[in-house]
């Protein structure tokens, strides 16, 4: 699980890609200072595995599910990643509960200044847009966000310039594409008491079936 916080701002070195696969060398310097081989890191909000590392770099496997759903598969030798380390145990909860899996991709329409903050409107496909809430929480290439505004099929956000400045958001342009985690409490109530509708919807036990059977 992570925060949305983002840790350091590190650059892939290489991105083979092989079929529906793929494998990263990223250069970071904040993150591998307790690295292990198994840990977690979010790349661009996206959790990966640390498969190997060494004094200024760690690598991680893609697999096609995650190419498929996020825009990792865009990335290149030199591009800047958000990194994150998975949440300590004692640590504090800066953001909002990200898990790092992506629920797909939107693009960014406009950017533009308001004073001291830089608003971001991204135009999101209508799965995603039905989980953003005014005043709720989003995460943006893994970084934590609060929506600020949305309409039917885009939303916005307003970033301050610490943000903008020590994330791959003061990168980003009208064109380019976001990874995008909705909120998971939002997707489970609605699962829930989907279920819940769907069993209530499945009874057999009717007024008929009760009186039939000497209720």
């Amino acid at each position: 699980m992570f925060t949305g916080i983002v840790e350091e701002v590190g650059r892939i070195i290489t991105a083979d890609r092989k079929g529906n696969s793929a494998r990263l060398k990223i250069e970071a310097e904040k993150v591998l200072e307790d690295i292990k081989i198994g840990d977690s890191i979010a790349v661009n909000g996206i959790c990966l595995t640390v498969t190997s590392f060494g004094k200024n770099y760690f690598t991680a496997d893609v697999m096609h599910e995650t190419l498929r759903r996020s825009s990792i598969g865009e990335a290149a030798a030199g591009s800047p990643v958000n990194l994150e380390r998975a949440m300590a145990a004692n640590g504090r909860f800066g953001g909002h509960i990200v898990t790092g899996h992506i629920d797909g991709t939107g693009t960014i329409c406009e950017v533009k200044s308001d004073e001291i903050a830089i608003c971001y409107s991204m135009k999101a496909p209508e799965k995603i847009m039905h989980y953003i809430v005014e005043k709720g929480s989003v995460a943006v290439d893994g970084i934590s966000l609060t929506v600020a505004k949305t309409t039917q099929t885009s939303f916005m956000v307003s970033v301050i310039p610490h943000t903008a400045q020590c994330t791959v958001l003061a990168h980003k342009k009208a064109g380019d594409t976001v990874n995008l985690e909705n909120d998971c409490i939002g997707k489970y109530i609605e699962h829930f008491l989907n279920r819940k509708k769907e069993k209530t919807t499945e009874s057999k036990i009717t007024k008929e079936f009760l009186l039939s059977n000497g209720f």
